[in-house]
């Protein structure tokens, strides 16, 4: 069982000290897949860094000028180009005079047209700065790693706060949840590699986009990484009991799930799926998608 955090004491809109580095506010767009909100994180104090500023909402927007009246914005971090996170970058940027860094969107891969399926992708996002892993951004008393993370989107990247030995993990790592991978862009066997990543860095803290931080982290990733496994077992069961297609497979899968949130999930088997067949443990009738039929091979 992944050990969840799910309590967080918040206010919308209110900019909470959460460590001696980092401030967080918390937008008003809460969901099934953003749980309380679009947690934005500030890093240092009169030169700083900003994270996912996220959705672009007249409200959001004002508490976070409120919140860095009087400060220099050098950095503003986008982990990926979902519309949860991304939409706010360019214009608190162009507010205070910063540029945006992280990676381009990847195009259209269905995302936009795909209802039920995350908060919808900001498929324009384009960064004024593009990162690559290990780059190093920095101001008075704090330095951050890009450290990229494929696999919930292929342009994800976290960042990590030397200082605090802390990561800063976007929607690679949730404590209140786990992700949703949704191909093509979203690659399963990239999502593994990158929790391994992760996981070898020996983080003391995660700081997720959505939701409280994670203080126990070892085990925490080592749960998400079960987790997935175990999911991929259920599968081959599902599918060794004669269950051919992802759509027969998601309702007993996911039995005890919100059912709003089985169109994801459904894409989160895909993702599975499409890694299978990789390995040569299952096989297609066809096109690798939610319609075609799988059995072992």
């Amino acid at each position: 069982m992944i050990p969840f955090v799910r309590e967080l004491a918040f206010e919308y809109g209110r900019c909470d000290q959460v460590s001696p580095l980092i401030r967080r506010v918390i937008a008003r767009n809460p969901g099934p897949f953003t749980y309380t909100g679009t947690g934005v994180y500030i890093v240092g104090q009169g030169e700083v860094a900003v994270i996912d500023p996220g959705p672009d909402l007249p409200e959001h927007f004002e508490a976070l000028k409120a919140a860095l009246a009087g400060e220099r914005v050098t950095h503003v971090l986008v982990t990926h180009h979902h519309l949860d996170h991304s939409p706010l970058a360019h214009p608190l940027a162009e507010a205070f005079g910063a540029k945006v860094y992280g990676l381009p969107a990847p195009g259209d891969h269905g995302e936009a047209a795909s209802p039920g399926l995350e908060e919808g992708a900001d498929s324009r996002f384009r960064p004024d700065v593009e990162l690559s892993d290990g780059d190093l951004l920095s101001g008075p008393g704090w330095t951050l790693e890009a450290v990229t993370t494929p696999g919930h989107t292929s342009n994800h990247v976290c960042f990590a706060l030397k200082e605090e030995n802390a990561l800063f993990s976007g929607d690679h790592i949730m404590g209140w949840s786990t992700t949703v991978i949704t191909p093509p862009d979203g690659d399963m066997g990239d999502y593994l590699a990158s929790l391994a990543k992760v996981r070898a860095r020996n983080f003391e803290t995660l700081w997720p986009t959505h939701g409280a931080p994670v203080r126990e982290v070892g085990p925490f990733v080592d749960a998400y990484a079960a987790h997935r496994r175990a999911r991929e077992a259920q599968i081959l069961e599902a599918l060794g009991a004669g269950f051919t297609t992802i759509k027969a497979m998601v309702p007993s899968l996911y039995a005890a799930v919100d059912p709003r949130l089985h169109p994801a999930a459904a894409h989160s088997v895909l993702a599975h799926m499409i890694q299978l067949v990789r390995e040569g443990r299952v096989v297609s009738d066809g096109a690798l998608d939610l319609d075609a039929e799988y059995r072992l091979a």
